[in-house]
């Protein structure tokens, strides 16, 4: 069964939805509500996180949360257990309220959190819940307006701060951002998530890819992690083999060689586990062209029909670099 992938690390930034199972309703009453909300102040105590943003729909829940200890599956865990156990109890219910596991987005909070948070406020609206967004009591939206007074757990300083260092002037600009638009027509950030997983530049992206996904395994189990794991680099395959041949890098990348054995590998190897095109291995292999690229490639492959020490010793070296 395929399970979400986690990325959890101290500082983080998500948007964390979860829906009721079946599309069911998981907030009935408004005492449903007020529980979930006392809920998400339990957890700010119990785990250290900070939530930003919060909109509770019907039959799902929009969060941003950051956590400062990389404990994000913990909390939401808790958050949602708890919140199911006072529902079932309360309904004398059996079964599971919620739709399996959450969706939980990294998000780079320097970019997207404006706009996040602005998507997040104006679900109401779009559900056709309400005509303004300062009606709907259920979401954070109120507090950041100064319609509601503040939430001893919900951070808003930081946002607000991103639209003037004057809190009340600050208010008022985040309101002009959040209805001086159509509802209807922003844009959903989670629109740009790579992977499923990440909302971020391309900055970003590559730094989560590289800082977390890089040294873990592939798993069938986990799609999302061999979507997002950062492809095998044409370095790292000459690495290799300049480990089991014992020479250098030079030694691979010099033209004219006769009878050059590891650069042949290096460039069969490259050829067939990088993502890179005939044209730039022709250029990162001392400026050949691409259907030189294509001939040592052929070379190899013939000679690994009938020569297996050969064929033994490319497998070993693949082993070395794909871990």
């Amino acid at each position: 069964m395929a399970r979400p992938l986690r990325i959890e690390y101290p500082g983080a930034h998500y948007h964390v939805i979860n829906r009721g199972n079946a599309g069911e309703d998981i907030f009935i009453s408004e005492r449903d509500k007020e529980k979930f909300l006392e809920y998400l102040e339990k957890a700010v105590e119990r785990y250290g996180i900070t939530i930003h943003t919060y909109c509770l729909m019907t039959n799902h829940y929009h969060l941003l949360i950051e956590t400062p200890l990389p404990n994000l599956s913990q909390a939401i865990k808790w958050i949602n257990v708890s919140y199911a156990t006072y529902f079932n109890r309360k309904r004398i219910r059996r079964g599971h309220l919620f739709q399996g596991r959450f969706k939980s987005i990294i998000v780079d909070a320097d970019e997207y959190l404006k706009p996040l948070s602005r998507y997040i406020h104006l679900n109401p609206i779009r559900a056709k819940m309400v005509e303004k967004p300062d009606s709907f009591p259920w979401s954070s939206y109120p507090v950041y307006i100064g319609k509601r007074k503040p939430l001893e757990w919900l951070e808003t300083d930081w946002l607000l701060s991103l639209f003037d260092k004057r809190p009340k002037e600050a208010s008022k600009k985040y309101r002009s951002y959040v209805e001086g638009v159509d509802a209807g027509e922003i844009k959903n950030p989670d629109k740009d998530v790579v992977g499923g997983l990440i909302l971020g530049g391309t900055n970003f992206v590559n730094w989560v890819k590289d800082s977390f996904l890089s040294d873990r395994s592939a798993n069938k189990n986990i799609p999302q992690l061999n979507e997002l794991k950062p492809g095998v680099s044409v370095q790292s395959v000459v690495q290799g083999v300049c480990e089991e041949f014992g020479c250098d890098v030079d030694h691979i990348l010099r033209k004219g060689m006769k009878k050059n054995l590891a650069r042949d590998i290096s460039i069969y190897i490259a050829r067939e586990i990088t993502d890179t095109s005939g044209v730039n291995l022709g250029g990162f292999f001392g400026g050949i062209s691409g259907a030189g690229i294509t001939v040592r490639y052929n070379h190899i492959a013939k000679q690994l029909n009938r020569n297996r020490r050969l064929k033994g010793k490319i497998n070993q070296i693949k082993k070395r670099i794909i871990k």
